[in-house]
Parts: C-alpha cells; structure tokens; sequence
C-alpha cells in the first residue's frame, strides 16, 4: 500500500522518498575460501589461489566454484606475490576510512600462477611512471591481522 501525502487544496500524491539516516550493523561470512586466504596471509605471508577441478584455471582470491565453467574449485595453490601490471588507475579522490596520500595508484596484478587479476594499491612509485606489463612484488605488512591490508602494497621490481 502506497502511503499518500496531502500537498493541500485537496491534492495527494504517494510518498515516493523519505529522508534520514539508518545505521546497518551486519556481519559478513566470508567461508572457508575466504578464511584460510587470509589466514595464510596473516600467519605465512603466502598468497593462496585454487585451482578449478575441471579447467584448471587458478582463482583469486579463492572462491569455491569456477567463474569460468562453474563447476567446484577444491585444490589450493601457493601463488608468487610476484606478478605483473595488467591496469591501472590514478585516484585523485579520498576514499572514506582510509588516508591514502593522494593522488594513488589503484591496480590490477596478474600474479604468477593465477588466471584472474588480484586488485591492490601500487607503492613506491609515481603515477608518471607506471607502465602497464611492469612486473610488481607485495610489499607486507609488519603487523598482519587477516586482511587484504596485510598486503600493503605492491612495489615495481626494477
């Protein structure tokens, strides 16, 4: 039922917008892919991909069926946190939570071993000087707490 509002003279029209605020506390499941990526990270400053059971593709971050041919992806695989520059972007905007010295450089890594592109920041380098086929390595965090952040960055190898 569609709530109406009077604008006077005798004329109503539906409320189609309601101003306000509402906070949303939730919690987000990642599953075991998930838990054990960034477990090994945290813990072993490894980088886990797995290896699709029928294509072979190798997926990352791990997901438990294959964004290819769909069928389950079981078999885990150390990755190198060696890779090379697919694309890249230059972020000259502030992103909420986060103080990242602007203007910086928001990529994506095609690691050695996997078949999909892993997005990270880039590091230790001007924008002016990215090129694309550059080859990167991850730059880890000291304190490592089981997150994409336990990889600060990614910095070229020259």
């Amino acid at each position: 039922m569609v709530e109406e509002v009077n604008k006077g003279a005798g004329r109503r029209e539906p409320v189609t917008q309601v101003a306000g605020e509402l906070d949303l506390l939730f919690h987000y499941a990642y599953g075991e892919q998930y838990r054990r990526f960034y477990k090994e990270m945290r813990d072993n400053k490894r980088i886990m991909g797995i290896r699709c059971s029928r294509c072979g593709a190798v997926l990352l971050p791990p997901r438990p069926y294959c964004g290819f041919c769909f069928e389950p992806a079981d078999q885990w695989v150390e990755l190198a946190d060696e890779g090379t520059l697919i694309t890249y972007t230059v972020v000259h905007q502030p992103l909420t939570g986060r103080s990242l010295r602007l203007p910086f450089i928001y990529a994506f890594i095609a690691l050695d071993g996997a078949d999909v592109q892993f997005p990270h920041l880039l590091g230790e380098i001007e924008p002016d000087e990215v090129e694309v086929g550059m080859r990167v390595k991850a730059v880890w965090a000291e304190k490592r707490e089981g997150a994409l952040l336990d990889i600060k960055y990614f910095r070229p190898l020259r």
